[in-house]
């Protein structure tokens, strides 16, 4: 299963992780694999092109963490508004046996 935390402090992002594989098929034909990769990683790339906000990202094998510097401009927002929308979309058309959303307050 696919796990993507999303931290939320005073209801602005501040970071999120994605760890794990759906298992839905086997490795190269994972359709919600792929779904979720190009969601997120698409995401960090976009507000690293498209804004002038501060990120921190790492990736690696099923594993993707995004630090927010600071409180994210509009445009940032509507990124992550947009993943969140796909994500939950995926979620819901495929079932939590493959991914699961958990929205955390810190």
């Amino acid at each position: 299963m696919i796990t993507v935390t999303i931290y939320k402090d005073s209801g602005q992002y501040s970071r999120f992780t994605v760890e794990g594989h759906a298992g839905y098929a086997q490795e190269g034909f994972d359709i919600i694999c792929s779904a979720v990769s190009v969601l997120t990683l698409n995401t960090v790339n976009s507000i690293e092109a498209f804004t002038n906000d501060g990120i921190a990202a790492e990736e690696k094998n099923g594993f993707l963490t995004c630090q927010f510097n600071d409180p994210l401009s509009s445009q940032a927002v509507l990124l992550m508004d947009s993943m969140v929308l796909g994500l939950t979309d995926i979620q819901n058309n495929y079932g939590k046996q493959y991914i699961r959303l958990i929205f955390k307050e810190v």
